[in-house]
C-alpha cells in the first residue's frame, strides 16, 4: 500500500516572528549576557516595538523558556539519530556533537552557562533543562548496556559520570584558558571510549 507524504507546513506569519524573536533574544545574550538584555532590546534585534513583542510572548523569560525547550527538543533530536549506529561509532558521533558541532564555538558554550545560570531561578527552565539531562543520560545508559564493558557495575552510574565529564569539559573550555575545544574532545572521547570498553 503505498504511503502518502504530507506536505511540509509552511511556516506561519507569525512562526517567523517568533524566530526572529529567538534569534535577537540569542544575539542579545551573546552579546551582553541574559540578565543585561532588556526587553527592548530583543524588540529592537527583532526589527519590531516592545509592545509588538509582546503580542507574541509574555516577556523576557517566557522567550528564554520556549526558545530553551525548542533547542533541547533539536538537540535530542540530533542526538537521537544516532541511536542507530555501533556504540563506539556512536561515541565518536556525541564527542564530535558536543565539542565539534555548530553549537561548540565558545560563544555558543557562553549562551549554555547563560541559560544553565538563568534555571537555577526559574521554574520553566529548570524543569526543562532536567528533563534534557534525563534523555541525554538514558541515551548514554544504552550505549553503555550494548558496549563490551562498563567500568563500574551501574550502566546509570557510568552515565552519569559521562555527562558529567561533558557539561564539566564544556564549561572548563569556557573558563579554563588552558583547555581548547580539541583536547575536550579527546578527553571526553578517550574516557567514555575506555569506559566503555571499546579500547
Amino acid at each position: 500500500m503505498p504511503t502518502t507524504t504530507l506536505p511540509k507546513r509552511r511556516e506561519s506569519r507569525g512562526d517567523q516572528r517568533r524566530h526572529q524573536i529567538f534569534k535577537s533574544l540569542h544575539d542579545c545574550i551573546l552579546a551582553k549576557g541574559y540578565v543585561k538584555t532588556t526587553l527592548a532590546d530583543v524588540a529592537e534585534g527583532a526589527g519590531m516595538s516592545a509592545s509588538h513583542l509582546l503580542y507574541y510572548f509574555k516577556g523576557k523569560e517566557d522567550i528564554l523558556e520556549q526558545y530553551f525547550d525548542s533547542v533541547s527538543v533539536r538537540f535530542m533530536a540530533r542526538i537521537a539519530e544516532f541511536s542507530s549506529q555501533e556504540p563506539r561509532v556512536q561515541i565518536q558521533s556525541l564527542a564530535d556533537f558536543w565539542f565539534k558541532g555548530e553549537t561548540s564555538t565558545i560563544k555558543e558554550i557562553g549562551f549554555m552557562l547563560e541559560c544553565f545560570g538563568a534555571a537555577v531561578n526559574d521554574d520553566v527552565l529548570r524543569i526543562t533543562k532536567a528533563e534534557f539531562d534525563e534523555s541525554c543520560k538514558a541515551h548514554l545508559v544504552d550505549i553503555f548496556q550494548a558496549s563490551p564493558a562498563v567500568f563500574m557495575e551501574s550502566t546509570k552510574d557510568a552515565a552519569e559520570i559521562s555527562y558529567a565529564l561533558m557539561i564539566g569539559l564544556r564549561s572548563a573550555v569556557y573558563f579554563d584558558s588552558d583547555i581548547n575545544l580539541d583536547e575536550a574532545h579527546r578527553l571526553f572521547l578517550n574516557s567514555i571510549l575506555s569506559m566503555s570498553g571499546h579500547t
